[in-house]
């Protein structure tokens, strides 16, 4: 029984996870891309901040900084031209 109640609790947290990209509204498609891309623009730049931190203190070597810095920041670019072309297109008529 306890196997059930647990297995019924994973279902439906995954489906309330899943549900924004299942069900998603399109009247409110363009605010939510929005939001979205900002929150992934700060959480990247806090990686970006935490990577660059945890070289200083010597918890990466020079070499995995430099790889890790180089994929954080590919990553930021992407997020920042998703972010322009989403506010682009939401100003244009």
């Amino acid at each position: 029984m306890q196997l059930f109640a647990v297995m019924l609790v994973l279902c439906l947290a995954a489906t309330l996870i899943a549900s924004p990209l299942l069900w998603r509204r399109e009247s409110l498609a363009g605010d939510d891309d929005l939001a979205a891309l900002e929150a992934a623009k700060d959480a990247k730049f806090r990686e970006i901040r935490d990577a660059e931190l945890d070289m200083r203190t010597g918890k990466l070597s020079s070499d995995d900084f430099q790889e890790l810095d180089s994929t954080l920041r590919a990553e930021a670019v992407d997020i920042l031209r998703g972010l322009d072309s989403a506010r682009s297109e939401r100003t244009e008529p």
